[in-house]
């Protein structure tokens, strides 16, 4: 008779791995590692034009002023046709659209350099060419912001934002430290033809990229095609304006772009006026806010779910820290807040541009960057000439107190008024026709 073998007892069974929360998980993808690197040469080879760019028109002008026009100009396109900019995004294979419009700029930065070799280059000719940078632009960059996105799965999008964040950083400190050190050996010319070459090779990675598994699809779904056929600019003007979650996170970066966030120029004149310090003691101050602002991209790039929530507490807290500053008695205790500011302003940033990026469905997620284009192009231009205003009715120190306590207080109102109308008990039609009877 033979016995039957003994089972082992079932093993039990392994407990689910935790989420990764590290700010690096979006680089295990192969195509996001790739895409930093191209974003890294991009960036450093823009920053490195547009350091260039400027020592060129005083140059040519001898005028500030002049600067100050160019730059404008190049951002101008960016309030006006944002919009249609992101509704092409939608429309258009988004690796097609971001490896055209990076051979377009690319092209446009053969030209200057071009036109730079050959002392061509007068005033009127920089101008049409900035514009041109700006409209091609207004494709360029949200099709280059989604397209990382598309790389990584949506829990992985907050580390992909705060990536790029750092790589932004990066290539803006490199950039700059090139640029002096190429027109002082190879010319002006060669910078613009640099920064054309990095152009050129971030066109040239993208057709390599690949999503990595569980990535959201462009314009996979036979619906997403066929509303990408049949929506408009207008309706996503609509689909911006209807959904709540959007305009609450449009209030909350816009009052705080406009009475907080441009520390470039209210602790600047903090600096060098109350607080009796020179340029250098600004330097460091400016030195604090880089370091904190990577360390808020390195942090925000650890948020799996952000939301409006989240980026609304930031902001109010970055409010009030602001108001501890501008009571600062001396520079070492402003340095002591400077460094927390830097870091909340750098997580609201991810976390805001996460939710926008994330909450919108696929197709349309191109029109909503078009459409915060314009907006923040709106704060960007009309942000620094309101606080000056406020600088000169109540001086750099009041600007600070007087901006934060507006900050946290809008905010702190607009939770507390939220908060009682979801607590007021919806009595429905049918319940009070039951009463009265």
């Amino acid at each position: 008779m033979s016995s039957s073998p003994v089972s082992a007892p079932p093993s039990p069974a392994a407990p689910p791995s935790e989420p990764s929360r590290s700010p690096w998980r979006s680089l295990r993808h192969r195509s996001m590692r790739w895409w930093s690197v191209a974003n890294f040469v991009s960036n450093a080879g823009t920053w490195m034009q547009l350091t260039v760019q400027n020592l060129l028109v005083l140059q040519i002008t001898g005028s500030a002023a002049a600067t100050g026009l160019s730059m404008s100009v190049q951002a101008a396109p960016a309030l006006l046709i944002s919009v249609f900019g992101g509704a092409a995004v939608d429309r258009w294979p988004r690796k097609l659209t971001a490896a055209v419009s990076q051979a377009l700029l690319g092209a446009v930065a053969f030209v200057t350099a071009l036109m730079v070799a050959l002392d061509r280059l007068d005033m009127g000719s920089l101008m049409v060419l900035a514009a041109v940078t700006g409209v091609i632009a207004t494709v360029d960059g949200p099709a280059c912001s989604l397209l990382g996105n598309d790389l990584v799965p949506r829990e992985d999008v907050p580390s992909a934002i705060g990536v790029g964040a750092l790589v932004h950083q990066a290539g803006r400190l490199t950039g700059a430290a090139l640029a002096g050190v190429t027109v002082g050996f190879l010319g002006t010319a060669a910078a613009y033809a640099a920064n054309g070459l990095s152009f050129l090779f971030v066109a040239s990675v993208i057709p390599f990229l690949r999503p990595a598994r569980g990535a959201i699809r462009h314009a996979g779904a036979a619906e997403e095609r066929g509303a990408q056929d049949t929506m408009s600019v207008r309706e996503g003007l609509a689909f911006f304006a209807r959904r709540p979650r959007l305009l609450a996170l449009a209030g909350v970066t816009g009052v705080s772009a406009v009475f907080g966030r441009n520390y470039q120029l209210t602790l600047a004149v903090l600096v060098t006026g109350p607080l009796a310090g020179g340029a250098g003691s600004f330097g460091t101050v400016s030195t604090v806010l880089a370091v904190g602002g990577i360390v808020g991209a390195v942090l925000g790039a650890r948020l799996r779910r952000p939301s409006v929530r989240v980026v609304g507490a930031l902001a109010a807290a970055g409010g009030l820290l602001q108001v501890v500053a501008g009571l600062s008695p001396s520079l070492a205790v402003l340095l002591v807040m400077v460094l927390p500011m830097a870091v909340v302003e750098s997580v609201s940033d991810t976390a805001g541009t996460a939710v926008l990026q994330t909450d919108p469905p696929a197709h349309m997620r191109g029109r909503v960057l078009g459409v915060w284009g314009s907006i923040g192009t709106v704060w960007g231009l009309g942000g620094p000439p309101a606080l000056g205003l406020l600088m000169e009715l109540a001086g750099a120190r009041g600007a600070l107190i007087a901006g934060g306590l507006v900050i946290a207080g809008t905010i702190g109102a607009s939770h507390l008024l939220r908060e009682r109308r979801a607590a007021v008990p919806r009595v429905s039609p049918v319940a009070n026709l039951e009463t009265a009877a």
